[in-house]
């Protein structure tokens, strides 16, 4: 590239710039520096503050032109872009310029993201989100050994004095990204399975999970047990409740251990099927059963309480279920689960 410079003096001054930026960066990819190091280097040549992120470690760099690290609060960034590997987004480098950005920053900033993804790919274990699938389930398999189990999360990058929980995922939206949101400063790893998607995390925020996605969350005891518990909490999900914990099913989670053919054939499951026709009574009986209250009920509805109390004799009367009744109200949550996990 420099001598590319040389021989063409008559180039375009931007052009000129843009060459000699590629250069540096190239220089300093043959040099294997570091994140500190190449964001070091970036703020030198940009004159002001630059920056790193990873996203899947929430480790931030922040350095000045003198070298040093940037101590002031990181004002808006004037320039940024996206950090690229595999095809996923793991973090975003920025310059912190005064005033208008330079006519080089943008190309800059390329070259740097380009040079980030490179060091995180070579220092590894690699930041992304999406991991081998092969990988992943023998961290997931009751037929791997322990030893096999260790290594495989020792090549997805978790450290070997960390529980790690495991998420039974089924989400139209791509698994990095609910994998990015539910744990989004820790080392998280996802890839998907036959008929579900595993998110193997060591934090999981239950509360983070975007709307339309269903996950069941194992508690964090071995891999292959909590991805069992993971899958079991997952067929408890409802779109009242999209987001399910295995430790708070308690004795619920046996009703996943009972048999299809049982449960079929049991009176209170085959009358739910009775009014499986109808959205609106089977809506009416789950914001019952959810609340266990005429009214909370009502309230989940937008309705008058005395018109889900017609609605709920009707379905009693059709269940041949009294559901005022503390037995009966009981009776009905069982079905109505049974139920569900029949149809799952």
């Amino acid at each position: 590239m420099q001598a590319l410079v040389e021989h063409l003096p008559h180039l375009d001054s931007h052009v000129q710039g843009t060459i000699r930026v590629v250069a540096f960066y190239d220089t300093l990819m043959r040099r294997r520096v570091d994140l500190p190091a190449l964001a070091r280097a970036s703020a030198g040549l940009a004159e002001c503050v630059a920056g790193i992120r990873l996203h899947g470690t929430g480790r931030v760099i922040r350095m000045a032109p003198d070298g040093r690290q940037a101590s002031a609060p990181s004002p808006p960034a004037s320039t940024t872009a996206p950090i690229t590997l595999d095809e996923e987004e793991i973090g975003t480098v920025w310059l912190e310029r005064p005033g208008p950005p330079s006519p080089l920053d943008e190309v800059l900033l390329d070259r740097l993201a380009i040079a980030a993804a490179a060091v995180v790919e070579r220092y590894g274990p690699a930041r992304t989100t999406m991991a081998d699938p092969a990988l992943v389930e023998l961290v997931i398999s009751s037929d791997s050994d322990e030893a096999a189990r260790a290594r495989a999360l020792r090549l997805l990058g978790f450290a070997a004095d960390l529980p790690v929980h495991v998420v039974a995922v089924r989400s139209r939206l791509p698994l990095d990204q609910v994998g990015g949101l539910v744990c989004p400063a820790r080392l998280v790893k996802a890839a998907p399975l036959a008929d579900v998607g595993v998110i193997l995390a060591t934090t999981v925020d239950p509360a983070r999970f975007p709307a339309g996605v269903r996950a069941g969350i194992g508690a964090a005891t071995s891999p292959d047990r909590s991805w069992q518990q993971a899958r079991t909490a997952l067929r408890f999900t409802t779109p009242r409740q999209p987001v399910v914990h295995y430790d708070s099913l308690g004795a619920i989670a046996l009703l996943a251990q009972v048999p299809h053919d049982a449960a079929r054939d049991n009176a209170d499951v085959a009358a739910i099927a009775r009014i499986a026709d109808s959205p609106e009574d089977l809506e009416t009986l789950d914001a019952y059963c959810a609340t266990g209250s005429l009214r909370r009920a009502a309230d989940l509805l937008h309705l008058h309480h005395s018109s889900v109390a017609r609605r709920l004799d009707q379905i009693g009367k059709t269940l041949g279920i009294e559901l005022t009744e503390p037995t009966g109200l009981m009776r009905a949550r069982l079905a109505l689960t049974a139920r569900r996990l029949l149809d799952d």
